[in-house]
C-alpha cells in the first residue's frame, strides 16, 4: 500500500491520511444546515444574507435619491416660482445622509443573526426619517399656480418617489410602508382638514399605490428567500456530495488495492503451487501404471487413480485462477506472432472430437475458406477455442450438436461462432456467468461443474487482443458464444513486387 495509509483490519472505508478534506467538507455541510435551520419562521429566514443584499444596493445606489431630489427641487421651483423647495431638498438630503451613514456602519460591522434584527430596526427609523422628509414635500403648496397643475406635479413625484424608494429597499422588508406612512398620514391630514377634492384625489393615489408596491415588495422579498432557500439546499447537497464522493473514492482506491494485491500474489505462487502438484500428478500415475512393481492392493491402484484425477482437477483450477490473477495485475504477456484462426479451431475440434464421441455428439463446421492469418497470441487463442468448446460439449446433451463457425464480420474482422442446442441459459443468469466463479443455476445442477472462470479468462483474452466476446443464449434452446478479433489484427496479403534493374551510379564530373 502506499505511504500513509491505514493499514488496520478495521472496517472504516475513509483513510485518516485524508480526514482534512473530509473534515472541510463536513464542515461546509454543518454550516450549511445551520443556515437552513437557524430560523424558524419564514419571515425571519436568511436575515442576515437577505441584509448584506440590500446593505449592498444602497451603498450602490446611493446617488439616485440625491439626483432624484434635485431634479424635483428644479422642476417645482419652475412651477412655482419658489425657493421654498430648497429648504426640503437640504432636509431630505440631510435625512438620506443618514441613511447611508447608518448603512456604511452596518456594512463594516460582523453580520450576525442579532446584528441583523438590530440594524434592521436602524435602517427601518432611518426610512422614517425619508418618509418624513417626503410629507414635508406633500404638504408644499403653490400660491402662483394656477389650477391643479401643482398637484399634478405633486403626485408625479411622489409616484416616482414610491417606486424608486420600493425597488432600491424591497430586500428590506416593510421599509416601503415605513418610507411612505408619514406621507400617507400627513395628506390624510391635510384632506381631513381642507376637504378638498384635488387633495382628496391625491391621498388616494397615494395610499393606493403605497398598498400597490407593499404587495409588489413583498412578493419580491419572497422571491428572493427562495431563491436563497434553493441555493442553501443546492449547497448543502453538494457539500454531501463531496463527503459520498470522497468515501466512494477512498473506498475504490482500497478496493483496489486489495484487488492488485491479491492478483500479485496468486500471479508470484505459480511456481510453488505447480511444483508440488506436477510430483503428485507424476507420482500417482507411475503407481497407477505400476512401472516400479505391482500393487497388491487392488484398491490400492484404484486410489492412485482418484489422486491422479483430484491432482488433474487441482491443477487445472490453479492454472485457470493465476491466468485471470495474472490478467488482472497486467502481467499477462501476449507473445504474438501470425496465425491462422482457421488451422487453430480446426486443432481445437480434433482435441474435444473423443469427449464428444462419448456423449454421441455431433461437431459440425461451417468454415470461409481462404482466411488470411491473423497478428495474435496462439496459445492464448487456443485457449479461447478450447474453454468455449468445452463448455459447449460439456453442458449439450446426449446427441445434441455443436456447430463452429469462421469467418469475416461486417467491420472486416474475423469472428469464431459456437453455437449448441443444449438447456439454454436464462436471461437474467448471462451476467452471473460471465463474472468470475459464476455458475448458472443449470451448471450448478450438472454433474460435470466447473470452476467458472472460463468465460471470464476468454473474456480478458480478448480484451487484452482488442476484441469482443458476446454470449447469446435462450432458455431449452442453446447457447451461442461469439469471439471477434478487430480489422486492425487481419494481416491482408499483398502483391510480390516485381524486381527492377539496378540504376547506374552517376560519375560525378568537375568542371
Amino acid at each position: 500500500m502506499s505511504k500513509g495509509v491505514s493499514s488496520s483490519t478495521d472496517k472504516i472505508i475513509v483513510d485518516l491520511s485524508r480526514s482534512h478534506k473530509n473534515k472541510a467538507v463536513a464542515k461546509a455541510v454543518r454550516t450549511t444546515r445551520e443556515r437552513l435551520q437557524s430560523s424558524q419562521s419564514g419571515a425571519l429566514l436568511f436575515d442576515r444574507e437577505m441584509m448584506m443584499m440590500h446593505l449592498g444596493a444602497v451603498l450602490q445606489g446611493a446617488t439616485v435619491v440625491p439626483l432624484l431630489v434635485i431634479l424635483i427641487t428644479a422642476a417645482g421651483t419652475y412651477f412655482s416660482r419658489d425657493l421654498a423647495l430648497i429648504g426640503w431638498a437640504l432636509i431630505a438630503l440631510t435625512f438620506h445622509s443618514v441613511n447611508i451613514l447608518i448603512a456604511r456602519r452596518a456594512n463594516g460591522q460582523e453580520m450576525s443573526a442579532e446584528n441583523a434584527l438590530k440594524w434592521r430596526k436602524w435602517l427601518l427609523a432611518g426610512q422614517v426619517l425619508n418618509g418624513c422628509g417626503w410629507a414635508y414635500f406633500a404638504l408644499q403648496g403653490c400660491d402662483v399656480c394656477q389650477g391643479n397643475t401643482y398637484t399634478l406635479f405633486k403626485g408625479a413625484a411622489l409616484l416616482v418617489a414610491l417606486s424608486a424608494t420600493a425597488l432600491a429597499n424591497f430586500l428590506l422588508r416593510r421599509s416601503v410602508l415605513f418610507a411612505f406612512a408619514p406621507t400617507a398620514i400627513a395628506l390624510g391630514i391635510k384632506t381631513a382638514l381642507t376637504r378638498d377634492v384635488l387633495d382628496i384625489g391625491l391621498t388616494a393615489m397615494v395610499v393606493t399605490a403605497l398598498v400597490f408596491f407593499i404587495y409588489i415588495t413583498d412578493r419580491l422579498f419572497q422571491s428572493n428567500q427562495k431563491l436563497l432557500s434553493f441555493q442553501s439546499e443546492k449547497d448543502d447537497l453538494i457539500a454531501e456530495l463531496e463527503v459520498a464522493k470522497s468515501m466512494s473514492d477512498e473506498a475504490r482506491r482500497r478496493a483496489e488495492e486489495a484487488n492488485l494485491a491479491k492478483s500479485r500474489f496468486l500471479a508470484s505462487m505459480s511456481h510453488e503451487l505447480r511444483t508440488p502438484l506436477n510430483a503428485i500428478l507424476g507420482f500417482s500415475e507411475v503407481m497407477a501404471t505400476e512401472v516400479m512393481g505391482p500393487l497388491n492392493n487392488p484398491i490400492y491402484k484404484e486410489y492412485t487413480n482418484d489422486i491422479h484425477r483430484s491432482g488433474q482437477h487441482l491443477l487445472n483450477l490453479i492454472n485457470e485462477i493465476l491466468d485471470l490473477s495474472r490478467i488482472e495485475a497486467g502481467r499477462y504477456d501476449l507473445n504474438e506472432e501470425a496465425i491462422s484462426l482457421l488451422e487453430i479451431s480446426e486443432d481445437c475440434i480434433g482435441m474435444v472430437q473423443l469427449r464428444a464421441h462419448g456423449k454421441n455428439i455431433t461437431i459440425s463446421s461451417q468454415f470461409e475458406p481462404e482466411l488470411p492469418s491473423v497478428w495474435a497470441d496462439e496459445k492464448s487463442m487456443r485457449q479461447v477455442v478450447l474453454n468455449l468448446l468445452s463448455n459447449a460439449v460439456k453442458f449439450t446433451p446426449q446427441g445434441g450438436e455443436i456447430m463452429v463457425k469462421v469467418g469475416w464480420t461486417a467491420g472486416g474482422g474475423q469472428y469464431l461462432s459456437i453455437k449448441d442446442n443444449g438447456p439454454g441459459i436464462p436471461e437474467d443468469e448471462i451476467p452471473v456467468v460471465l463474472s468470475a466463479f459464476g455458475q448458472g443455476s443449470i451448471a450448478i445442477k450438472s454433474a460435470e461443474q466447473g470452476t467458472g472462470l472460463g468465460l471470464p479468462i476468454v473474456q480478458a483474452i480478448l480484451a487484452k487482443h482488442d476484441g469482443q466476446f458476446t454470449l447469446k443464449s435462450k432458455l431449452r434452446e442453446g447457447t451461442e458464444v461469439i469471439a471477434i478479433l478487430p480489422a486492425k489484427r487481419v494481416l491482408q496479403s499483398l502483391p510480390a513486387v516485381e524486381e527492377a534493374q539496378a540504376v547506374a551510379r552517376r560519375k560525378k564530373s568537375f568542371a
